[in-house]
């Protein structure tokens, strides 16, 4: 199929394009890399009146390390992650997901705003944004709001972003102790959604305890999925079999998946089970090496 007709935007300032999606409303939509959003046009999923691309908007494609964080632009494109050796050696979680979103075309034009924007528990980053305890800055004609990411995804494919507002950059926090962080998904083939997916984030004090977890589910909710019960199991612990075991039958229990082509819900809390665990494992040799 092809997409409904519409109109087509492409402002060369951030304020030129919030005015226009202000002007516009309800029927306009925010193309970033587009990867999915054209997809739902094409199905007829969407059919939005206007099309507002940001791909000439200057100042909104960036990685730094700055004021403790890692901050990221939201057009930056998921490749630009993967090729930074910066945030690969400090942040190895983001070259793991690179490599698994899609294919090397997708990589390449898809951004992680739009990735994060778009409200997809099935996408990839929205879990690993979770683990790292990510905030957002959401910007609008009046100015700029910060949320974290626990407050940035409240319905299917519904964030913080409001309408007449864009989401600006992804801020992290870069601890300043031992940590470790990793992404792993099981797929049926390369460029399908997840069976299920899970990222995992853990500090570590001097002795090996484990001072803070962060752990994300990707396409096991209709919504992304902090596994909550599975950090507490590990918080405060050495990491040690019979908490690593815990986390993981915890994530298993508290995961909502459906049945579908990829499998029933049993297999697939088998498989975040079996991630869990693996994942945990991954990020505390990173955190130790």
């Amino acid at each position: 199929m092809i997409p409904a007709t519409f109109d087509y935007s492409a402002p060369s300032t951030l304020d030129e394009a919030l005015k226009l999606l202000n002007e516009i409303g309800d029927e306009a939509k925010i193309l970033a890399g587009g990867h999915s959003l054209i997809p739902m046009m094409k199905l007829r999923f969407a059919e939005p009146e206007h099309l507002i691309d940001l791909a000439n908007v200057p100042g909104l494609a960036y990685v730094r390390f700055e004021d403790g964080q890692l901050k990221i632009g939201a057009m930056t494109r998921e490749v630009d992650t993967e090729e930074s050796a910066e945030v690969t050696e400090r942040f190895p979680i983001f070259k793991d997901v690179a490599k698994l979103i899609a294919d090397p075309q997708v990589r390449n034009f898809g951004t992680i705003g739009g990735n994060l924007a778009h409200g997809d528990a099935a996408n990839d980053q929205p879990a690993v944004m979770i683990a790292l305890g990510a905030n957002l800055e959401i910007t609008g004609l009046e100015g700029k709001r910060t949320v974290s990411i626990d407050e940035f995804f409240y319905g299917f494919y519904a964030t913080a972003v409001q309408e007449g507002e864009i989401l600006t950059e992804i801020g992290i926090p870069v601890p300043s102790g031992k940590y470790g962080n990793a992404y792993h998904k099981i797929e049926r083939k390369v460029g399908d959604y997840a069976t299920g997916g899970v990222a995992v984030h853990i500090e570590l004090d001097d002795d090996g305890t484990c001072t803070k977890a962060g752990i994300g589910l990707t396409n096991v909710n209709p919504v992304p999925l902090r596994a909550e019960r599975s950090e507490q199991a590990l918080v405060g612990t050495k990491v040690d079999a019979e908490a690593i075991a815990n986390a993981a039958q915890y994530a298993s229990e508290d995961c909502n998946p459906s049945d579908d082509l990829r499998g029933d819900a049993d297999y697939k809390r088998r498989v975040i089970k079996s991630l869990t665990k693996k994942m945990i494992l991954k990020s505390l040799e990173r955190a130790n090496a």
